[in-house]
């Protein structure tokens, strides 16, 4: 069974900076695209970004385009997604999650992702 687990999360300040990890056990993330959603109570889970096997092809939501950046380390099978500039309307619990079906680019909806980490907890507050 393919495992993700996200960390970093936490409690930030408005303005603040956080970097979350997506970290897989017992595959290697070489040959997959990642993608990060958030969720909220009451919400849909929406798309935050992704990034391709190669890490060649990334893609942002408007709303966090310019303050979050997404990138892999495929030699620590690890992808982050670094998140500055952090807003109230950011706290949500993120997900990673990964698809290996998808070639050229990474996936946007969640139904394409067959992975998923069971999520980490961001709150920005002042």
């Amino acid at each position: 069974q393919l495992q993700l687990v996200e960390s970093g999360g936490g409690l930030v300040q408005p303005g603040g900076s956080l970097r979350l990890s997506c970290a897989a056990s017992r595959f290697t993330l070489d040959y997959y695209n990642i993608g990060w959603f958030r969720q909220v109570p009451g919400k849909e889970r929406e798309g935050v970004s992704c990034i391709s096997s190669s890490g060649g092809f990334t893609h942002y939501a408007d709303s966090v385009k310019g303050r979050f950046t997404i990138s892999r380390d495929n030699a620590k099978n690890t992808v982050y997604l670094q998140m500055n500039s952090l807003q109230p309307e950011d706290t949500a619990v993120y997900y990673c999650a990964a698809d290996r079906n998808t070639v050229g680019g990474c996936p946007w909806r969640s139904v394409d992702y067959a992975y998923w980490g069971q999520g980490t907890q961001v709150t920005t507050s002042s």
